[in-house]
C-alpha cells in the first residue's frame, strides 16, 4: 500500500489533486468495508436479544450508519467505521442511562455467539466508553476494519426532521442530566445529515482537515486527550459558511489556511447553530441552558443538535493550535513566497444588537461580539446624535440590568446572541474609581469624567500623602497623561487605576 506524501512538502496550489489522489477512498474499497459491515448491521437488525433486569426480549430498532462513512467524508484506507443502534428497551433518555451498559454487555455476549460474524473474522469485542467497539479482520481486506456501536434512546421517532425539533424532545434532554454528549447518538441522523448533504468541495476541504489532524496532531500525541474528529468537521464548516457565505466555489488552500488560523486562536471560538434549537422565549428553558452554555470557558463549539454538548471541552486545544502554526510556515499554506491568504471568519458569528431607547425607533446593529463596546456607541451617536451623558445597559431575561463598559466586548459579558440593549441617561454625572497602591491596598475616589487626571493625584496627594509629582497612575497598561481627562481613557464607574511611584529622572512631561 503507497503512502501519501507529506503533506507539508505539497505546495498550496497541488492541494486539489494532492485530496483527488490521496485522500479521496475509490470506490471498491469503499464498498469491500461498507460491504463487510453490512453483516454487523444485518446481525443487529434481525437480532431478538434475550436479556435480564429490564431487557427482556431486546429488539434494535433502527441502525443508523454515522462517523465519516456515514456523512461522506471517509478517509482513503482509514477503515473505521460508526454505527448508532437505537434498542426498544430504552424508552426515554433515563433508560438510556441506566441500561447502556447492561445493553452493551448483551450485544456482546450475542455478537460472540454470531456464526456469521465468525465467519467475517470477528475478532476483539469489547466494551469501551460507552460504545461496542470491534475488530474485523477479512481475509479480502489488507487492514483491519473498526466498528462502534453505540445504543441510543429513539429520541426523535421513526422520522427525522430537517429543522426546529419540539421543544420537548430537548427539554427532557435538559432534564436528563446527563454527562455532556452521553446522550448525543440520540441525535446522530441530525449531526449526519449536517455534514452529509454540504458540498462536494467542502467533503475535500474536510478531508484534507482531518488528514492533517491525523498525521501531524493525533499520530505525534497518542496519548494526550485531543478533540474529536467531530469538533474538527463542525469548525471546518463554520469557516466555509462565514468565509464564503456558503459559495460551492472556493480556493481548498484558502480554506484549510483559515482552519489552521482559527486552531492557533482557539481561545476565542465560540460557535453554535439554531438548526435544530432556538433563543426564542417561547421556549425559555432550552434559550436559558443555551445561553448558559455560551458563558463558559472557551473554546465553544456546540453539537448543532445536542445544546448540552460543547464538543471542545475538556480537549487539549493547545497542542492543536501549537501543530496549526507549525503547518502555516509549510508550503501547503504558501502561494510561492508568498503565505496563502485566508478568509475574513473570526472566533464568533456577527449577531444583531437592537438598541432601545425611551421616546426612539429602535436602532439595529449588526457587530461581532469581540468588538469593544465603544464601537457600538460610535454607531448609536452616528444615527442618533452626541450622548456624552448616556450610557449602554444589557439585561438579562432573568438576571440583573449591567452597565457596559466601553473598553469592554460584549464576548466580556457573555453575550454571543442576538440581543437588546437599552440606552440611558446617566442619573450622577459623578464616577467612583478605585485606587490601587503598590503595596495591595486601594482606596475609592470620587469624580468627573471630564475631570483632568492631575485632579485625582491632588485628591491622592491630600488622602495618602505622595505628591503630585512622585506619583504615576496606569489603567489598562497604559499610563494616563496629567493633561488629559478621564473620558479620553474610556474610564467609568468601578474601575481600577494602578498607582505607582515615579523613578527618579522617569518623569513624564507635557507636549510642547
Amino acid at each position: 500500500m503507497a503512502l501519501p506524501p507529506e503533506l507539508y512538502e505539497i505546495p498550496a496550489s497541488r492541494l486539489n489533486s494532492f485530496v483527488a489522489q490521496w485522500l479521496q477512498p475509490c470506490r471498491e474499497w469503499k464498498e469491500e468495508v461498507l460491504g463487510a459491515v453490512w453483516t454487523v448491521e444485518n446481525f443487529l437488525r434481525e437480532g431478538h436479544f434475550q436479556g435480564e433486569r429490564g431487557l427482556d426480549q431486546v429488539r434494535v430498532l433502527k441502525v443508523v450508519k454515522v462517523g465519516s462513512f456515514g456523512n461522506g467524508t471517509a478517509l482513503k484506507d482509514v477503515a473505521e467505521v460508526e454505527l448508532v443502534a437505537f434498542l426498544s428497551c430504552f424508552r426515554s433518555f433515563q433508560d438510556q442511562a441506566n441500561l447502556s451498559q447492561a445493553a452493551l454487555h448483551l450485544l456482546r455476549r450475542e455478537a460472540w455467539r454470531c456464526q456469521d460474524l465468525k465467519d467475517l473474522g470477528l475478532q476483539n469485542v469489547r466494551v469501551d466508553q460507552g460504545a461496542l467497539v470491534c475488530t474485523i479482520q477479512n481475509w479480502r481486506m489488507a487492514e483491519p476494519i473498526t466498528v462502534t456501536i453505540m445504543p441510543a434512546y429513539r429520541a426523535l421517532g421513526p422520522s427525522v426532521p430537517n429543522s426546529q425539533l419540539h421543544p420537548e424532545i430537548y427539554n427532557d434532554l435538559i432534564e436528563a442530566e446527563g454527562y455532556p454528549g452521553s446522550f448525543s447518538p440520540s441525535f446522530s441522523e441530525l449531526q449526519r445529515n449536517f455534514v452529509k448533504h454540504r458540498p462536494t468541495k467542502l467533503k475535500s476541504l474536510l478531508r484534507l482537515v482531518k488528514h492533517w489532524y491525523l498525521q501531524y496532531v493525533r499520530a505525534k500525541s497518542p496519548w494526550v486527550e485531543l478533540p474529536p474528529l467531530y469538533a474538527l468537521e463542525l469548525l471546518t464548516i463554520y469557516a466555509w459558511e462565514i468565509g464564503t457565505q456558503e459559495n460551492v466555489n472556493f480556493e481548498l488552500d484558502e480554506g484549510f489556511a483559515t482552519v489552521m488560523l482559527l486552531l492557533k486562536e482557539y481561545q476565542y471560538l465560540c460557535i453554535y447553530w439554531t438548526k435544530f434549537y432556538t433563543f426564542q422565549l417561547q421556549n425559555t428553558r432550552i434559550s436559558d441552558f443555551v445561553r448558559n452554555q455560551l458563558k463558559k470557558e472557551r473554546p465553544i463549539i456546540l453539537d448543532p443538535a445536542d445544546p448540552t454538548h460543547n464538543v471542545a471541552e475538556g480537549y487539549r486545544w493547545d497542542i492543536v493550535a501549537q501543530r496549526a502554526r507549525h503547518c502555516l510556515k509549510q508550503d501547503c499554506c504558501y502561494d510561492g513566497e508568498d503565505p496563502v491568504p485566508t478568509w475574513e471568519v473570526r472566533g464568533a458569528r456577527d449577531i444583531q444588537v437592537t438598541v432601545e431607547q425611551w421616546g426612539s425607533s429602535d436602532l439595529t446593529l449588526w457587530v461581532n461580539p469581540y468588538d469593544i463596546i465603544k464601537k457600538i456607541k460610535i454607531k448609536v451617536q452616528r444615527a442618533w446624535g452626541y450622548f456624552d451623558q448616556h450610557h449602554l445597559s444589557f439585561q438579562e431575561p432573568s438576571g440583573k440590568r449591567q452597565f457596559l463598559k466601553t473598553h469592554c466586548s460584549l464576548a466580556d459579558y457573555g453575550i454571543f446572541y442576538d440581543t437588546d440593549i437599552c440606552l440611558e441617561e446617566n442619573i450622577s454625572l459623578e464616577i467612583q474609581i478605585f485606587v490601587k497602591n503598590p503595596n495591595g491596598g486601594s482606596h475609592a475616589y470620587t469624580l468627573h469624567p471630564n475631570s483632568l487626571i492631575l485632579s485625582l493625584k491632588q485628591q491622592i496627594e491630600n488622602k495618602q500623602g505622595l505628591l503630585k509629582n512622585q506619583q504615576q497612575l496606569e489603567f489598562r497598561g497604559q499610563v494616563l497623561q496629567d493633561w488629559l481627562v478621564f473620558r479620553n481613557y474610556g474610564i467609568q464607574n468601578n474601575d481600577i487605576i494602578m498607582l505607582s511611584r515615579k523613578i527618579a529622572g522617569k518623569a513624564l512631561l507635557p507636549p510642547s
